[in-house]
């Protein structure tokens, strides 16, 4: 099955389900174990570090599913609003806290045309996120849908809501997708990189922390990008029992043209076919249970001098934490002889 056949029988599928029936919120509260094709929304979370290209994966991954006609939402939830700049050719669009702020100075209620744009076919908002220092990113997150809900988001209409977060920032309103159920999977980008499969092993281990505490969100996958054939990246995703959705070259006009905000994703490009074929990956891939893996075997992925794995760990003394000064102290413990 081509990628195109592939993902016009899912919309198919979704243009005979009744509108009512339950938006993106709706449908990713049905559990992993129904096959993507039955359900009307996959609601999907993107996860990884900032700066592997997790946005540069997305907004291409969105524009082709746009153009093998699916209807599809993009959020942006990485405070750099990285997605819709990429999406909307350099342009910055509104984000809804900061929207939200000026609307309610003003009396005003968010409205849908405040905050969602559109770009053939693509239906894409940014969540926003506040300046350095003046408050806290994963808490404008949980504000931000909760603006969403106001707004009908779990009738909306789509067959994919596309969730871009950024993987390496912790707190809660980060993992919101994966703590309160509001995606079915998780899909996950890394490199041939220590950092990035860092987080990728982080963002395994918060799915199957969700799923002991009765969660249903599972790990559908990893795009590796940049990859430049070292195969650290591959490695990893055969011992954590992830599989491969993509693997993107790195590759300098693919470098070039993202920094300079272009879509390659598309159909009749250079590299319409790789991310044809990462739509199809991506809407039929099922959640799974990924195996993290301790730290001690994510530094066996690489070579020890890479790494610095080799370095033993030398205990401190009390001696060494006074430049060398040793000082006795009078114990004051009781001993009682025994008769």
């Amino acid at each position: 099955m081509t990628a195109v056949s592939g993902s016009n029988a899912l919309k198919k599928k979704a243009q005979a389900e009744t509108a009512g029936d339950g938006g993106p919120r709706a449908a990713a509260a049905i559990g992993p174990d129904v096959p993507p094709d039955e359900r009307r929304t996959q609601v999907i979370a993107i996860y990884g570090k900032g700066g592997i290209g997790k946005s540069f994966t997305l907004a291409n991954l969105s524009y082709m599913m746009a153009r093998q006609g699916l209807r599809v939402l993009l959020i942006g939830c990485d405070p750099k609003s990285d997605t819709t700049s990429l999406l909307f050719g350099g342009r910055a669009c509104p984000t809804i806290i900061e929207t939200s702020a000026r609307k309610k100075l003003a009396g005003e209620d968010v409205d849908v045309s405040d905050i969602c744009f559109k770009r053939d076919g693509v239906y894409a908002m940014e969540l926003g996120g506040p300046e350095v220092g003046r408050g806290c990113g994963g808490r404008g997150i949980i504000h931000g849908f909760e603006i969403l809900d106001k707004l009908g988001f779990s009738e909306w209409d789509f067959d994919f809501v596309l969730l871009d977060f950024l993987g390496d920032v912790v707190c809660g309103g980060f993992g919101l997708p994966i703590a309160r159920d509001m995606c079915q999977k998780v899909i996950v980008v890394g490199s041939n990189d220590l950092q990035s499969l860092y987080v990728v092993n982080n963002v395994c281990s918060a799915v199957e922390y969700f799923r002991r505490l009765g969660g249903n969100v599972g790990v559908a996958g990893m795009v590796i990008n940049k990859d430049d054939g070292t195969g650290e990246a591959q490695a990893f995703a055969n011992k954590a029992g992830v599989p491969i959705l993509a693997t993107i070259p790195a590759n300098e006009e693919i470098r070039r043209k993202s920094a300079n905000y272009q879509i390659v994703g598309r159909p009749d490009g250079e590299w319409g076919p790789l991310f044809a074929s990462l739509a199809q990956n991506v809407a039929e891939a099922p959640p799974l249970h990924p195996d993290a893996l301790t730290q001690d075997e994510l530094l066996g992925l690489f070579k020890a001098e890479d790494v610095g794995r080799d370095v033993i760990l030398e205990p401190a003394t009390a001696s060494d934490m006074r430049g060398g000064k040793v000082i006795e102290r009078t114990s004051l413990e009781v001993v009682y002889e025994t008769a």
